[in-house]
């Protein structure tokens, strides 16, 4: 197999990218292929070396559009934007569900096995979403000089420090990778 940038391969039971690999062929010894991976599920990073010899398994991922519709028990229930097939993944395989909201597009990837087989990898959810604040302490007048931060609950239910000027019923937008808040968002 030509190991390349973006491959995607099966190793230890995980699927992992490749995102950078180097050929090496010491003085003395075997030649081998010293690979930095990424875990897709887990977002974790290592190196490995494989020997020259070692035969990778490539695998198919495949990322589709879906609507999330709702949350029943522990599930979370999501619609396909173009053939409307829907699914239900449950929420312990879920990470940054905190910030998921019904209707949200989210892009959910598989591991194809074969033409009617696939595995549910991961959820990406997008790198900033506007969300309504519920609830959140009222401060006073004088009290927003100070620029400091309180707690707000969104709509979602989430906890989320925000500068002490929003208020309930405002809409903020947040960077769900680092969980924070980044503007108010006039209506």
């Amino acid at each position: 197999m030509n190991i390349r940038k973006g491959l995607h391969i099966q190793w230890n039971k995980e699927v992992y990218k490749i995102i950078d690999f180097l050929h090496v062929k010491p003085g003395k010894g075997y030649a081998f292929v010293r690979t930095k991976l990424k875990n897709l599920v887990t977002g974790h990073i290592l190196e490995n070396n494989f020997s020259a010899k070692h035969k990778l398994k490539e695998v198919k991922v495949k990322s589709n559009f879906y609507w999330y519709l709702y949350k029943e028990k522990d599930f979370f229930y999501f619609m396909n934007e173009i053939n409307y097939d829907q699914i239900q993944i449950e929420e312990k395989l879920i990470k940054n569900i905190e910030f998921l909201k019904e209707g949200m597009r989210i892009t959910i990837f598989f591991h194809i096995k074969n033409e009617k087989e696939k595995t549910f990898l991961f959820l990406k959810m997008p790198s900033t979403v506007i969300l309504k604040v519920k609830h959140t302490e009222i401060v006073k007048k004088g009290d927003t000089i100070n620029n400091t931060n309180k707690i707000a609950v969104l709509e979602t239910g989430t906890r989320l420090l925000v500068p002490s000027f929003i208020d309930i019923g405002e809409l903020v937008k947040i960077n769900t990778e680092h969980r924070s808040y980044i503007e108010r968002i006039k209506k």
